[in-house]
């Protein structure tokens, strides 16, 4: 058997290297190790939420896999045919449930029936996609590829407490190949400062300081029940004809919600004064889509190290060719056909 080997501290050295690598294995079929990983971390190795994709990835393709282990730095995996169906995946803390469903749902559009996911976690903590972002931006530009695919959030989970939930429904299908170079018209701005268990005059405060540095957003203050918390954040939606995107800013014991909201109004205002139809987050995560439908492009600002890294591991697995231009304020990914 073939195996596919990977170094765990090519490029930004984290755990997208890992979660590309399941997806990838699992519609492939090809075997992979993946060696030390999350190499140049604080605390290198296996976490909580990677050994969750892991176990997930084994479940629905029935592999073999060597290394699932807290801390560890290898990781063999061999995957089975997909298998549909119902399944459900539990984090135990606050890692991020979004990352998990993004590692196995493009394998389960191979799979010969439908499925529902739901995974109990994390859906809102820094330094992974929030639920908001996956059905808000991610999950338009997938459905715009043909996949029939529906993703509900049942229950916030805040960082560090966990406890939420999500659930997605997907059809099996081919996505295809799609191009993103312009944004096109906007449709609606939008601005929500989201609390659990934290004073409402946090969210308040949020809403009215974005409105200084940024005009135009319809602002809205949700209230979740306390069990749901205690967590704070705000999310800003900028829906265009062709692409949505999401910025969000997360509170923290010690940040004034104002520096939450300048934060998230510098994000914003980056993308609306550039020409590109996606920023920096979706840039990295629409490509492995569009990898898998065989070809594609868009345009986005100066791409981050994890979708450079993204690109190639993709390039590990598929012959395809991929590259990255830069001109005119913005720079435009190529996902190209198969070679030869």
């Amino acid at each position: 058997m073939k195996i596919i080997t990977l170094d765990g501290t090519l490029g930004e050295g984290g755990g997208q290297i890992l979660r590309s690598a399941l997806t990838l294995s699992m519609v492939t079929g090809q075997a992979f190790r993946l060696e030390r990983i999350r190499a140049r971390r604080q605390k290198p190795g296996l976490r909580r939420q990677h050994l969750t994709a892991v176990e997930a990835a084994a479940a629905i393709s029935s592999a073999h896999v060597e290394g699932a282990a807290p801390g560890s730095r290898d990781l063999l995996f061999a995957p089975g045919p997909v298998r549909g169906g119902d399944h459900r995946f539990a984090i135990g803390t606050a890692g991020s449930c979004t990352l998990v469903l993004q590692t196995i749902l493009p394998a389960l559009w191979t799979a010969s029936r439908a499925s529902t996911v739901i995974v109990s976690g994390g859906t809102h903590n820094p330094g992974a996609p929030p639920a908001d972002f996956l059905i808000r931006a991610w999950l338009p530009v997938v459905r715009s590829m043909g996949i029939e695919l529906e993703v509900d959030l049942l229950r916030h989970g805040f960082f560090p407490a966990g406890g939420g939930e999500l659930r997605a429904r997907v059809v099996p299908g081919r996505p295809k190949a799609i191009e993103l170079i312009e944004r096109g018209a906007c449709r609606a701005r939008r601005l929500r400062a989201i609390v659990a268990g934290i004073p409402e005059h946090v969210a308040q405060r949020e809403l009215a300081q974005f409105a200084r540095r940024i005009e135009g957003f319809a602002g809205e203050v949700c209230v979740l029940p306390p069990e749901e918390g205690p967590g704070n954040i705000l999310l800003a939606e900028v829906e265009h004809e062709r692409a949505s995107e999401v910025f969000t800013g997360f509170g923290a014991r010690g940040l004034p919600a104002e520096k939450v909201a300048d934060r998230v109004a510098a994000g914003v205002r980056a993308y609306l004064h550039s020409p590109a139809a996606v920023a920096e987050h979706l840039a990295d995560q629409i490509v492995l889509p569009m990898a898998l439908a065989g070809g594609g492009r868009f345009t986005t600002v100066e791409p981050s190290s994890h979708l450079l890294t993204n690109l190639a591991v993709i390039r590990s697995f598929l012959e395809i060719d991929t590259c990255v231009e830069a001109g005119h304020g913005r720079w435009t990914v190529h996902v190209g056909r198969p070679q030869g």
